[in-house]
């Protein structure tokens, strides 16, 4: 069986688009760190089951997100959201406070 090349880049182009309009994620969480120039870093807690034993627990993760401004203070709440990499370990911009 073979694929004419218009069929076969008309299924990468549909691929494609579909990578780029996918849901971005949103997360809330605490800033716990302002010391560097345009980024903050940011808690997220979260919850979880263990599988077997059906017990809740807490989980965190800290992720680096760009803040243009040196708004954002040790303590805020805020909104971060996904976004392509800015550098090599910040995919978050903060998008408000809470």
């Amino acid at each position: 069986m073979t694929i004419d090349k218009r069929h076969y880049w008309s299924i990468v182009n549909r691929q494609m688009l579909i990578v780029n309009f996918m849901a971005k994620k949103k997360l809330q969480g605490m800033v716990v760190s302002d010391k560097m120039q345009k980024t903050v870093v940011v808690k997220v807690e979260s919850i979880k089951e263990h599988p077997k034993y059906k017990r809740r627990f807490k989980t965190h993760k800290k992720y680096k997100a760009h803040a243009e401004n040196q708004e954002y203070k040790v303590g805020d709440k805020v909104v971060i959201e996904e976004t392509a990499p800015i550098s090599k370990d910040k995919h978050f911009k903060v998008i408000s406070k809470i």
